[in-house]
């Protein structure tokens, strides 16, 4: 009876063994789709009420020609994963950031060439002026949201004026900094029709000390010796190298 018994229950624990195999194993989508890249990276861009519409349209342009630049593509083609993740924000007053081109990944020139496409095509969305620390808290939470796990987490940040508004920017420089985020920040400082008040030396000084942040963290200037295009080809250039480790390319 007893060896009975026992044969019985070999047999139970086997059928629920096979039948547990048998179950289908349920993986949570956002782990499923994890996609490890060399680079997460916000380009927040200023949108705010001192940038006209034909500014809006060139600053535009001289991130989709950085992107899809042959040398910058090679360096990420150079990385460990050969790919990076970028997204394209506009932000201006405190309540006004928003997603003009989601997270796209970018490994070669038809994935560059796409993003710049849809970034041309966005409309305007941006109202308000320069709060600049929650453009940072912005790009920080779609970074900690979405489904890319880089090895260099930036945010680029680029505007003609200091931080107005919002929460102090020094507060959200330090926060994303503190969760290993790097702040770069590109200044425009010859555009008519920024706001007044503060000279150039104020200005980059300004970002030097409560904006940027992290490693390797920069300020790049654009003047009336540099065209937009020219400058965020130069930034994205040594943005891209240095996160990657490749600045010995350069």
């Amino acid at each position: 009876m007893v060896t009975g018994y026992a044969s019985s229950l070999r047999f139970l624990l086997l059928g629920l063994i096979l039948a547990a195999l048998s179950w289908p194993i349920h993986v949570p989508t956002a782990l499923a789709q994890q996609m490890d890249v060399d680079l997460e990276l916000v380009l927040a861009a200023d949108g705010s009420g001192s940038i006209d519409d034909g500014e809006l349209a060139l600053q535009r342009d001289g991130y989709a020609e950085a992107i899809a630049d042959p040398e910058i593509l090679t360096l990420i083609q150079g990385g460990l994963t050969g790919r990076i993740a970028v997204a394209y924000v506009e932000w201006g007053g405190p309540f006004s950031q928003h997603t003009i081109v989601d997270w796209t990944v970018i490994d070669g020139a038809e994935s560059a060439a796409a993003f710049g496409r849809s970034l041309r095509a966005a409309p305007r969305q941006a109202t308000g002026y320069n709060s600049i620390s929650n453009a940072i808290d912005y790009s920080v939470t779609m970074m900690e949201t979405n489904r890319y796990d880089g090895l260099r987490r930036i945010v680029d940040v680029s505007a003609d004026g200091p931080n107005i508004g919002g929460r102090p920017i020094t507060a959200a420089r330090d926060e994303a900094v503190s969760k290993g985020v790097t702040i770069n920040a590109l200044l425009v400082l010859h555009r008519e029709g920024g706001l007044p008040g503060w000279d150039p030396e104020e200005l980059v000084g300004h970002y030097e000390r409560d904006v940027i942040g992290g490693f390797g963290a920069f300020v790049m200037t654009v003047n009336e010796n540099r065209t937009f295009a020219e400058a965020v080809r130069a930034k994205m250039i040594l943005e891209v190298a240095r996160a990657l480790g490749l600045e010995d390319r350069l």
